[in-house]
């Protein structure tokens, strides 16, 4: 063996031991491409606008009926879309709304506790728990998104920039369908940021209410 350059000490070339650090290499490998990856802290919905902002802007609407109800189709609002990475819009709402949440090199959710705020509803089941458009696609059509572009729509039904997806129990999202805060709403505890979130993503959005929906809302935003 010839000696080692700098006077360093010697370094074996036999093959077994190449064979040994290959193997090493190699299971390193599989590791890094298997490992989970954690998601950030735990966060939450983005808060949403004040109660005396949300007043303010209700009072500024004026009631109005909705239309083209029947010409309604989920179609016209692509979902989900890719977010960040390999994450579509309902995987990067399950990692943003759980605790302890891990995924797989795919974005799926391997493990994770998520509380509905809607019910309060705990799981570390993730597929138990839906993805929420807190202003339904439906009532969002109704409300004004009939005249929108595809793009927009798109935008609508994917904005995890906005108080609009929230990770809810299965139950209590079927529970909610398409009913605007006059005919449901969650639990007491939840009523006012609900109302607050539906306020900001209606005005932002320059939809539209209807009477009775503005109703419900001045009287849940009047005891926030």
């Amino acid at each position: 063996m010839p000696p080692p350059p700098s006077g360093g000490p010697a370094v074996s070339t036999s093959p077994a031991l190449r064979r040994a650090a290959t193997t090493v290499c190699i299971a390193g490998l599989v590791l890094a491409a298997t490992a989970t990856a954690t998601a950030p802290a735990h966060a939450v919905p983005p808060t949403p606008i004040s109660a005396a902002t949300a007043r303010s802007y209700l009072a500024g609407t004026t009631a109005t009926a909705e239309t083209h109800g029947d010409s309604y189709d989920r179609d016209l609002f692509p979902t989900w879309i890719t977010i960040s990475g390999t994450c579509d819009t309902r995987e990067w709402i399950l990692r943003r709304d759980g605790t302890g949440v891990s995924t797989n090199s795919g974005c799926t959710a391997t493990s994770g506790t998520w509380t509905s705020a809607y019910d309060n509803v705990v799981t570390t089941n993730p597929s138990t728990f839906d993805i929420d458009h807190l202003v339904p696609l439906s009532e969002a059509w109704a409300s004004g998104a009939w005249a929108w572009t595809t793009t927009r729509r798109r935008a609508f039904a994917n904005d995890v920039s906005a108080p609009q997806l929230i990770a809810v129990s299965a139950s209590s999202n079927r529970s909610k369908g398409d009913k605007d805060p006059a005919q449901w709403l969650p639990q007491a505890s939840y009523r006012c940021t609900y109302a607050r979130a539906w306020v900001q993503v209606k005005h932002d959005y320059a939809l539209t209410v209807d009477s009775t929906e503005k109703s419900a809302l001045t009287t849940i935003l009047n005891a926030c």
